[in-house]
């Protein structure tokens, strides 16, 4: 017999997929605010300096090359979260996840290719923004992906208002 308020598991890609879409999607429009607002030098589309000219960057249409880039990373994040750390629970994973992230961009590979330049070289602002930022988009995927696949309160028996006799 089938249960109507029984949970259909969630296909796991695709909703690594939905979450870093949306994860793109909001924190990279948290990205165009913060360099708009000047609290960073990196202009959201810092992902793909190496291919494309500052000048065309910080233009309009560079802004949406950039969160169309962002939006791309954050799919591919979400997926290899999915990946190596689905079965994580809470909070810290994530946070975690993001922060590793950002060492990975801006102490490895931003320099290494020219993406950016050497943290020595960045102002303050501009690094504690991109933690920032990084954390919390890492705790976004994170936690939503621990929500979704480890969430205990779908174990429990469903409750009607009256208690379940207990067995003798």
């Amino acid at each position: 017999m089938n249960d109507p308020r029984a949970k259909v598991p969630s296909n796991r890609w695709l909703f690594s997929i939905n979450i870093g879409f949306f994860a793109g999607l909001i924190w990279g429009a948290v990205k165009m605010l913060e360099h708009y607002l000047h609290f960073t030098i990196l202009p959201p589309g810092f992902l793909v300096e190496h291919f494309y000219k500052r000048s065309f960057l910080i233009s309009f249409q560079g802004y949406m090359v950039g969160w169309a880039t962002f939006i791309l990373f954050s799919i591919v994040a979400s997926l290899l979260y999915t990946a190596m750390f689905s079965k994580s629970t809470g909070p810290w994973p994530g946070v975690a996840y993001g922060a590793v992230w950002w060492a990975l961009i801006f102490l490895l590979i931003g320099p290494v290719t020219g993406m950016m330049n050497w943290i020595a070289y960045l102002d303050w602002n501009t690094i504690i923004t991109e933690v920032c930022l990084f954390i919390v988009w890492g705790l976004f995927i994170g936690y939503s992906i621990s929500m979704e696949f480890n969430d205990e309160r779908e174990r429990e028996p469903f409750q009607t208002g009256k208690q379940d006799p207990q067995p003798e």
